[in-house]
Order: structure tokens, then sequence, then C-alpha cells
């Protein structure tokens, strides 16, 4: 697949990409607060969680599809070698830090962004679920 942007172009598209604090973090945020949970937002732990409830130990990550590899398999022959690398690692990093976290006692969900922009309120069901889950064990 050809980049069209230059080098520096794309370098600077990338960067302004935000980490935190994104439109996906900022729904399930709002929903959260909506259902009366408490709950600490970019928790300061292994892989600094999106969402945290740390008196139960559940870390809550909102990946976006791209930087965290959904469906890698299907696109990466598309992709730059730079760009396969970056993301391969970002997967095995996702993996790493979720068995640190399990490896302590915490419970690790995840969401994709765009299934929390498209259903947030499937997306607060399944938090939900997960939580009275990690309550019961």
């Amino acid at each position: 697949m050809t980049d069209f942007l230059t080098k520096e172009q794309r370098s600077y598209n990338m960067s302004r990409i935000k980490a935190k604090n994104t439109k996906p973090e900022k729904a399930m945020f709002s929903l959260i607060k909506q259902s009366g949970l408490s709950f600490e937002k970019h928790y300061k732990t292994t892989g600094n969680p999106d969402i945290a409830f740390p008196e139960n130990k559940v870390a809550v990550f909102i990946d976006g599809e791209f930087w965290h590899g959904k469906d890698f398999k299907k696109w990466e022959d598309k992709l730059s070698t730079f760009w396969r690398r970056k993301i391969g690692e970002n997967i095995k990093r996702d993996k790493r830090f979720a068995h640190t976290l399990r490896s302590k006692g915490w419970h690790v969900i995840r969401f994709w962004d765009k299934k929390v922009v498209k259903h947030p309120d499937l997306c607060l069901k399944r938090l939900q679920n997960f939580l009275k889950k990690t309550m019961a064990s």
C-alpha cells in the first residue's frame, strides 16, 4: 500500500491522535457515572487502564482498532514494515500487560473503540455484567 503523504505529513497526522480522553473513553466515562458506579480514569498501574475499579481490581481498556490491531492478520500485509512492526509490538504489549495484571489479581476487560461509539449501552451492560461476575468470585 502506497502512502500518498510525505513522511513528515504522516508523522504530524499520527502525532495528533489522542491517547487519553478520546471520544469513546468520554462516552464510557459518562455512561458509567450515570449508572452510579465509582471508577478512576487512567489508573496508575500496569498498562494504565483507561478505566479502573481498584476496589474490585477491574481494569478496563478501550482500544483503538488501528493501534491495537483489530483483525490485524487480515490487513497487516497492506502496511509498511514500520507499521507492521509497530502494531505487532502493540498487540504483544497489550497481552503482556493483561497477563501481568491478571498475575496481580486483576480482572481485565477490553472494548474496541468503534464498538463503544456505535453501541455504548451494550458496552455498559457488558461491563456491568463483568463487574457482577468479578464481585461474585
